[in-house]
């Protein structure tokens, strides 16, 4: 629940800040000089390109929570099956090895978004954000969310 809290300040601060660039770029808009208004005119570009990509953001992040609850319900969510170092973190050989085990499954059942969704937790686990999103998208898509 910490994160969703986090998230959600943090997603209300960005439209506080937002509002302020345009209101700044209405303000350089009203000087009528040149220089000012083509300055205020990239003000207004600014918030519509950080707003669609918090509601891409925000869309990914809800999609992916409402595949999480599905697996969860029918009891195919991932457990922690990685060895840890004594400071915590994933020890990486236990990392590979289940990453190569999701892996595997998913190249046996590629149309099976709960693959693709393990496979996922399993990127995410490898610290491969990117490929982490890709196969999560590849999810999403599979179980009919569209895209993400």
């Amino acid at each position: 629940m910490g994160g969703k809290i986090t998230y959600f300040f943090l997603a209300t601060v960005l439209v506080l800040v937002f509002g302020v660039v345009a209101m700044e770029g209405v303000l350089l808009l009203l000087t009528g000089e040149p220089a000012a208004m083509g300055m205020g005119a990239v003000a207004f570009l600014l918030p519509g390109v950080g707003g669609w990509f918090l509601y891409q953001n925000t869309r990914f992040a809800r999609r992916a929570n409402r595949l999480a609850a599905e697996l969860e319900a029918e009891g195919g969510l991932p457990a922690d099956e990685l060895t840890r170092t004594p400071g915590g973190r994933i020890d990486r050989d236990s990392a590979d090895e289940v990453f190569a085990r999701r892996k595997a499954e998913t190249e046996d059942t590629p149309d099976d978004w709960r693959c693709w969704f393990r496979l996922a937790v399993a990127y995410h686990d490898a610290r491969d954000t990117p490929r982490a999103r890709k196969a999560m998208q590849r999810a999403i898509t599979l179980h009919g969310g569209g895209t993400a």
